[in-house]
């Protein structure tokens, strides 16, 4: 699968700028702040699911400041019943562990099995951090190379006000 190497390597071939910052390993959204950098920037939350019957999955991404109950999430996004992945379908589509899943992981769907839903919120953000495949490090991208992006991905993607 691809890590972080391959993340960058895809920004650069996109025209993408990012800001890199090393860290502890931080798995959690919580640990993940206390290492938050970027004047102006928005911390992204990044949540991985899939249907009752396993054969969809699902990509959000929101404002790591709001909280998210999954029944809110379910009500949402209309997909039915909804649970978090397993650390093997984490795996399996996105080629990472538990606690580095973010919107870089879709370079290792490449079969696009992942809908990606992003908060509308996000839109006003100027600038976005997300791990880079491994919750070691954090990349700061602006909006504009968000869309970027996800555009460039092929994923099927879906702005929904989740807040």
């Amino acid at each position: 699968m691809r890590g972080q190497q391959q993340v960058y390597d895809y920004l650069n071939r996109l025209g993408i700028g990012f800001e890199y910052y090393e860290h502890p390993e931080a798995p959690t959204i919580e640990i993940a702040a206390q290492y938050y950098r970027g004047e102006g920037t928005t911390l992204c939350k990044n949540l991985f699911f899939r249907n009752h019957k396993g054969n969809r999955h699902y990509l959000v991404i929101m404002d790591s400041q709001h909280a998210m109950d999954i029944h809110d999430i379910e009500h949402r996004l209309h997909q039915g019943k909804l649970s978090f992945a397993s650390p093997e379908r984490m795996m399996k589509y996105l080629g990472v562990r538990p606690g580095s899943v973010s919107l870089f992981t879709l370079i290792n769907d490449v079969n696009h099995e992942v809908t990606l839903f992003v908060d509308s919120q996000l839109k006003k953000a100027k600038k976005v951090s997300f791990h880079p495949n491994d919750n070691t490090a954090s990349l700061v991208i602006s909006n504009a190379d968000m869309m970027k992006f996800i555009e460039n991905t092929g994923n099927p993607y879906e702005f929904l006000d989740l807040y």
